[in-house]
């Protein structure tokens, strides 16, 4: 009888799986079709000038039940739901179509989700993307994780050479925010370390810190990559990136993310 009774709860629990998924790919299709996804753009400032270089695309969703889900709750969601590819497409292509009217050489920073880089069309579905929207590959950003590389570094590093061969630039994202694997620096063709908001909170306050950052740009320099510091909130913070060699920076100190009219307004 035990046994049969929880095999009957684990039957049970597939089943509320099952119907959470189908309710979620239901929501998550109504909300693509009625533009309910909203697509928003952090401006990335040049260390040096303080000028706007960019914006990084940021896909929330105001949920009926949930309230606001940020762009991590949203993928998860998604790849629950079986859409993770068709809202990376869709976030994807909207953020190219608005980054195409920015005058150049503004440059559009998109993240790749883990599933769409393992996917065998990645390459050509950017590049078809890139063409659609009149987008020029040389100004659009592809911001990797490391948990995107887990599966198969080889893979990974061929389709991004792809990309990176047409022009496009490539950033390993949240940099030291877990355990970095040097092979990635080494197999990929990275342009950009982008810092883990974690790896700048202390540097206007701990020496340690800031030589630990210290450290990363000297590394950097030496591999011919550009380190990009996200999560700048406070003065202290921006001048030690400048200082330390950091090219470019984001964070609420320069804007929160903003929608594609306040985002436009913002350049010149």
């Amino acid at each position: 009888m035990h046994s049969t009774a929880m095999n009957e709860d684990r039957r049970v629990g597939r089943d509320r799986r099952r119907g959470t998924s189908a309710a979620e790919a239901l929501e998550l299709r109504g909300a693509l079709a009625t533009g309910a996804i909203e697509i928003l753009f952090q401006p990335q400032y040049a260390a040096e000038t303080g000028a706007m270089v960019g914006g990084e695309a940021l896909a929330r969703w105001t949920h009926p039940q949930r309230g606001l889900l940020d762009g991590g709750e949203l993928f998860a969601a998604a790849d629950r739901a079986g859409e993770g590819e068709s809202l990376w497409r869709h976030v994807s292509h909207a953020a190219m179509a608005v980054a195409a009217r920015w005058p150049a050489p503004l440059r559009l920073s998109l993240n790749v989700t883990p599933a769409e880089l393992a996917a065998d069309h990645f390459p050509d579905s950017v590049a078809a993307m890139l063409v659609a929207s009149g987008l020029p590959p040389e100004r659009l950003t592809l911001e990797i994780t490391e948990q995107s590389l887990v599966a198969d570094l080889e893979s990974s590093a061929h389709k991004l050479r792809q990309l990176a061969d047409l022009g496009s630039r490539i950033a390993l994202d949240d940099f030291g925010a877990g355990f970095c694997n040097f092979r990635y620096l080494k197999r990929l063709p990275l342009h950009y370390l982008k810092l883990d908001r974690s790896m700048v909170q202390g540097i206007g306050e701990d020496r340690r810190d800031l030589e630990v950052l210290r450290g990363i740009v000297a590394m950097a320099s030496a591999l011919d990559l550009a380190v990009v510091a996200e999560g700048i909130e406070n003065e202290g913070q921006r001048l030690a990136v400048v200082r330390e060699g950091c090219a470019a920076w984001q964070g609420f100190l320069g804007a929160p993310p903003l929608t594609a009219t306040e985002f436009a307004a913002r350049i010149g």
